[in-house]
């Protein structure tokens, strides 16, 4: 099968579409031929060498998201059948045109999406909803999420609005807060520079009272800091990502003070009983929006699986709104 291969460390030039082994089954396993995936900042994480795939994955295959068909089944899988239309999410290896996965660890992909669209759900989706859950999100509050225009940003924008709460955000683009507002964003903060950080406590009273109740951290370094500011009494910071630094200085009493809870999380190192719970949560709770069409997922934009270099190149130049798909044939 054809497949992007990660031929060293290093810049989009490194990515190569070499024909590679195609997957067996195993016996709780299906084989799904990918129509539809999408970059996220792990791959290219992963293309510079700082980010290893976790055991079990492929090593130099990126991808971490699919949708496709099903066309094959191991000895002992039974939940699904020939032509089934599945997405889900994956270690490693799903920019390729075959990935073998668990049974269990699919969704069904709803007859309204087509492959792009639906190659762009999982990772987002599920990454935001599961913040939310950690989070223990309620109807009514108020979330603010770092770099709303991003993929994880959009979709954790429009399950707030879905399930009831208020959804703020920031930017270092005014452009893309505006954008958001479609998706059900009430009102934004422009963070051109990190020093803008410092008039975030001033939004938070503009549109709250008391701070916010949630906030969505995809960014961290001093966006982490800041957020300790504008929390709500018992108020939940769930960190998902540190694309602005790993280290900040912060307050401990504003922890203390307002008894705050700080979540780390991460989806890609879960254990396949951790993905397979989440999983089935999201098809009860997540997938009928997307049938209803209550959400959706954001394109930015889409390339042939051969184009991988120029797909890595935009994601890459920050001015993405929403995700860069990859369709696969």
């Amino acid at each position: 099968m054809k497949a992007v291969v990660i031929t060293r460390f290093g810049g989009p030039e490194v990515l190569e579409i070499q024909n590679v082994p195609q997957p067996k089954p195993g016996p709780e396993e299906v084989l799904v031929r990918v129509h539809g995936s999408a970059l996220n900042r792990a791959d290219l994480l992963q293309r510079i060498g700082r980010y290893a795939a976790p055991a079990g994955a492929a090593e130099n295959i990126p991808g971490l998201e699919f949708a496709g068909e099903v066309v094959e089944l191991g000895a002992n899988a039974q939940r699904w059948h020939k032509g089934d239309r599945v997405m889900g999410i994956i270690g490693g290896g799903a920019h390729a045109e075959f990935v073998a996965t668990h049974q269990d660890a699919l969704d069904p992909v709803p007859a309204n999406l087509e492959w792009s669209a639906a190659g762009a759900i999982p990772e987002v989706f599920i990454t935001a909803y599961d913040a939310l859950r950690q989070a223990e999100f309620k109807p009514g509050e108020n979330v603010l999420i770092h770099a709303v225009g991003s993929g994880v940003g959009l979709a954790a924008t429009q399950l707030v609005r879905a399930l009831g709460g208020h959804a703020f955000g920031t930017s270092r683009t005014p452009d893309k807060i505006e954008r958001a507002k479609e998706f059900g964003l009430e009102s934004g903060f422009g963070v051109p520079q990190p020093s803008s950080l410092t008039e975030l406590a001033a939004f938070a009273t503009d549109v709250t009272e008391g701070g916010f109740d949630v906030v969505l951290d995809l960014n961290g370094g001093p966006y982490f800091a800041a957020s300790l500011e504008v929390m709500a009494l018992k108020g939940r910071i769930i960190l998902i990502g540190g694309v602005a630094g790993s280290k900040t200085a912060i307050d401990l009493y504003q922890i203390l003070g307002k008894r705050l809870h700080i979540i780390g999380t991460v989806l890609r190192a879960r254990s396949l009983e951790e993905k397979i719970a989440i999983t089935a949560a999201f098809a009860r709770e997540v997938v009928p929006l997307l049938e209803s069409g209550s959400i959706q997922p954001v394109i930015d934009s889409v390339y042939p699986l051969e184009k991988i270099q120029s797909a890595h190149r935009r994601l890459e130049s920050n001015e993405t709104f929403g995700k860069v798909v990859l369709t696969i044939s």
